[in-house]
């Protein structure tokens, strides 16, 4: 199930697909979409089944997380392609979340590189195992991404997320990463500005 808010996809400035933590919900993310207060966006919120995309850490062997991990990888993909058959260009999409959700998004872009309206991380980086040689095919093609967490974080190491920002910024995204010292589990207001500042520079196409 995929729910949304804001602008119908239609005539919309851009999309920004979110995608929930583990245990949360569409309506919890989307309430994070009334902090952006970008009414002319449309927010797409896919739902996990069982409210969490894959049953392991993000931290662990791939294998143990398939078939969930493709079965989510899968379903913001078929939310992508909804956004685009009603024009929306992929230049105009967003692809955010938190936590298991930022995990997601982070790989999704990286596996399916491309020029996107952003990449937003709250809390979360690439899958695998520690010791994972991140490889990736394409071009993000100046992406601008954004990734924050506090540090340390229960569930998210710092190190991580740094690699994954290197990661994305070496396939050409235009990367913007912020450490919040103390910071808990949770989206801190100064995440926010960083990740409005980047869906507002989404410039809307006349032609629509």
């Amino acid at each position: 199930m995929t729910a949304g808010s804001g602008h119908a996809l239609k005539g919309a400035a851009g999309a920004v697909i979110l995608l929930h933590g583990r245990g949360g919900s569409v309506e919890d993310i989307l309430s994070l979409s009334q902090e952006f207060d970008l009414p002319q966006f449309a927010w797409l919120t896919p739902e996990a089944a069982g409210r969490t995309w894959y049953p392991y850490s993000f931290l662990s062997p791939i294998q143990q997380n398939e078939p969930w991990l493709t079965a989510a990888l899968d379903k913001v993909k078929r939310t992508v392609e909804d956004a685009r058959r009603t024009g929306i260009p992929l230049d105009k999409i967003v692809i955010a979340g938190f936590s298991q959700g930022a995990c997601l998004a982070t790989e999704f872009v990286a596996r399916n590189a491309a020029r996107y309206g952003g990449l937003i991380a709250f809390t979360g980086g690439l899958i695998g195992p520690p010791g994972t040689e991140f490889s990736y095919a394409g071009s993000l093609a100046g992406t601008p991404a954004f990734f924050g967490s506090g540090d340390p974080d229960p569930h998210v190491p710092w190190p991580r997320v740094q690699e994954s920002a290197s990661v994305v910024s070496r396939l050409g995204a235009q990367v913007v990463l912020k450490r919040y010292p103390g910071l808990p589990h949770t989206v801190s207001r100064e995440e926010i500005e960083e990740a409005r500042r980047l869906i507002a520079s989404i410039q809307p196409d006349p032609r629509r």
